[in-house]
């Protein structure tokens, strides 16, 4: 019974100083009951022989361990050291300091969304956007929406519910989460019609697949795979020359979508959206949170009577973006007007674009530091050679060269540990193991002190 009466009631230790320090941060109700959940486990404690009075002074480092637990986000920030710049899983791209700036805006105000400031009446969401993408683009018109299987999913709604849609069959592809082209055409209402064969395609299969019934012809860019070999394809100007001659609108799903060439940052060169419209296309889908840099959104570029077909789809509002995110976008493309400071201030192609050198230079000073601070679990930390890629399914045979940590320990489960050990920092760190290391790729790290200050709280 002594142990029992050292521990103090619910009131006693709500009414407490530390307890009414956490009431205001956390609440009454929350700390009560955080209280009351730890009160049981240390009257078991106490039954199993522990001395209540230590567990009555452990009390309010626990409660407060619980209910500062409760509370952390899972949307934590976290070191993207993976070697994969836009990491679906890790939220793509990161955002310029321009947008970060007009999405803060966006939240902390009332803005002139749907409002026209001019003739005081309502006003298009979409407009803020669209003159810059019909000026990046080439385009007649655009519209924005959700992401860019939104994007072709009200595009194929629009052009092709109940009707026929052409595609080859070595562009039926699948994008991350077993999201099938099939299923989006399907759930968009269009009849799906395969020509060709996976390797090969030809002019002839797609005249021959069009009929008074055919809807759209769809072309994919195959960006998350490619095939090699004995191989042939209808190039983007072939297909839009077939598709006007039979009167029969013609889409290009670009994928990541590019706005710039990217061999003029070191990389294989990507078809780019002014392009894909130069080369006749009627309809150009592509992404936000990809190449371009910027948040997730879909994007629709071309003909101006094909646009304003889809924006009268009832699914375009079910479909349409927020206040945040239109500000995001707006300042991300607004920074495509100065080329020649692109890399310098979107944070997407300043890492792909990070020159080898640098990195290498960056792991060699690092190792030492790093070696110093695992030894003592352990782990050595050595720099090696490694290889970065773009990611989201941009160029994914391609990668790009780059410089890292080996991190290495004693045992064959010893990258695992490790990689759990630094999953579980404040700050997480997530690299990728590759024969028998935990490898921490240094491409997107800009600030040595971000990987030092973060394994510090080991």
């Amino acid at each position: 019974m002594e142990g029992f009466r050292a521990l103090p009631s619910v009131d006693q230790a709500l009414n407490s100083a530390e307890g009414a320090g956490l009431v205001a941060r956390h609440g009454r109700q929350a700390v009560r009951e955080a209280l009351r959940a730890r009160l049981d486990e240390m009257r078991d404690a106490i039954r199993a022989g522990e001395d209540g009075a230590v567990l009555a002074q452990r009390l309010p480092d626990l409660v407060a361990a619980d209910l500062a637990a409760r509370d952390r986000t899972r949307l934590r920030p976290m070191l993207n050291l993976t070697g994969t710049v836009l990491h679906t899983n890790l939220g793509r791209a990161i955002l310029a300091d321009e947008a970060v700036r007009a999405a803060v805006t966006a939240m902390a105000n009332p803005l002139a969304l749907e409002f026209d400031l001019e003739t005081g009446g309502r006003g298009q969401r979409d407009d803020h956007l669209r003159g810059l993408l019909v000026e990046l683009t080439g385009a007649e018109d655009a519209t924005i929406v959700n992401n860019n299987a939104a994007a072709v999913l009200i595009a194929l709604n629009t052009l092709a519910q109940g009707r026929e849609a052409v595609v080859s069959r070595g562009e039926l592809i699948e994008i991350g989460g077993a999201f099938r082209m099939p299923d989006i055409m399907a759930r968009a209402g269009a009849k799906l019609v395969e020509i060709g064969t996976t390797n090969r395609t030809h002019p002839k299969d797609y005249q021959g697949a069009i009929t008074p019934e055919t809807g759209v012809i769809l072309k994919v860019h195959t960006s998350n795979y490619r095939i090699e070999g004995f191989t042939a394809e209808v190039t983007a100007p072939d297909l839009a020359l077939i598709a006007r001659e039979a009167r029969v609108p013609m889409m290009n799903d670009l994928g990541a979508g590019s706005l710039v060439d990217l061999s003029h940052y070191g990389l294989r060169r990507e078809p780019t959206v002014a392009e894909a419209v130069a080369e006749g296309a009627d309809l150009v889908t592509f992404s936000g949170d990809k190449l371009l840099g910027g948040p997730q959104a879909g994007f629709i570029v071309g003909r101006k009577d094909l646009i304003a077909a889809i924006n009268r789809n009832p699914l375009k509002r079910a479909l349409r973006l927020d206040k945040i995110r239109i500000a995001a976008l707006e300042a991300t493309l607004k920074l495509y007007r100065d080329p020649d400071r692109l890399a310098e201030r979107l944070p997407t192609l300043r890492m792909l674009a990070r020159p080898m050198t640098e990195i290498a230079a960056q792991a060699q000073r690092l190792a030492p530091r790093i070696d110093a601070l695992l030894r003592p679990f352990g782990f050595d930390a050595t720099p090696c050679p490694c290889a970065s890629q773009i990611g989201s399914g941009a160029l994914p045979v391609d990668t790009i060269p780059s410089a890292g940590l080996r991190l290495t320990g004693q045992g064959g489960d010893a990258p695992d540990r490790l990689a759990a050990q630094l999953r579980a920092l404040p700050m997480p760190v997530i690299g990728h193991i590759q024969g028998g290391a935990l490898i921490l790729d240094l491409r997107c790290l800009e600030e040595d002190a971000m990987l030092t200050d973060a394994l510090a709280a080991l």
